[in-house]
């Protein structure tokens, strides 16, 4: 990952800690001395929409050959034995596994930070709060455009209302959230949009 904010700036921004860490670059894999790497799990290729986009082949149906939660938890396990110090959760879509909350807690109890990849949809005030008591440390919310033009992307009809309205309820109880923007030829133009509507709700992070 490249951080622009920091390039351009020369400030310390949330994670930077993780990745620019003095000497990691002559490391094996490029992580820190004694750390493990960061880690991505598609958790599920379950999913209640259907971006142009997926590269997960994810459907709206349930996917029989998925870690299961004990099976999960030996993963977490493995995990924290490697010294793996973030374990970024995404999918499908993550809110769609039963267990995700309890694999939160045991990420947690195992000393690995969790973040969560998600499209916002799913997180009313409830499941807001449970990522938050649960320890995640960072949400990212994905948006491929402003409205309709998301919607149209996403394959949903609301989604953009819905995963605007994950990123308000995080915001409410202080958990940490950030809006992440895939660019590519169907929604460069909407750059301003965005840009606008990460000043307007007052999101403090932006992954393009």
């Amino acid at each position: 990952m490249l951080g622009i904010t920091k390039l351009l700036c020369g400030s310390e921004n949330f994670g930077d800690s993780r990745r620019y860490t003095h000497g990691a670059k002559d490391e094996k894999y490029g992580v820190s001395r004694g750390k493990g790497p960061v880690v991505v799990w598609n958790c599920t290729n379950t999913c209640n929409l259907s971006c142009k986009h997926c590269y997960a082949d994810s459907k709206h149906c349930q996917f029989e050959e998925e870690l299961d939660t004990k099976a999960a938890k030996a993963l977490i396990d493995d995990l924290a034995s490697f010294k793996v110090p973030v374990l970024l959760i995404s999918g499908g879509e993550p809110l769609l596994r039963k267990d995700l909350f309890k694999l939160l807690k045991y990420t947690r109890e195992n000393n690995i930070r969790s973040t969560v990849s998600t499209n916002g949809t799913l997180i009313d005030k409830e499941v807001a709060k449970d990522l938050k008591q649960n320890g995640v440390s960072y949400v990212g919310i994905s948006l491929d455009g402003i409205g309709i033009r998301n919607d149209a992307f996403r394959g949903v009809h609301g989604s953009f209302d819905k995963a605007a309205t994950g990123i308000r309820n995080c915001l409410d109880i202080g958990q940490k959230v950030g809006l992440r923007f895939t660019i590519n030829r169907n929604n460069y133009d909407q750059l301003e949009d965005v840009f606008y509507f990460i000043k307007e709700e007052r999101i403090p992070r932006v992954c393009f």
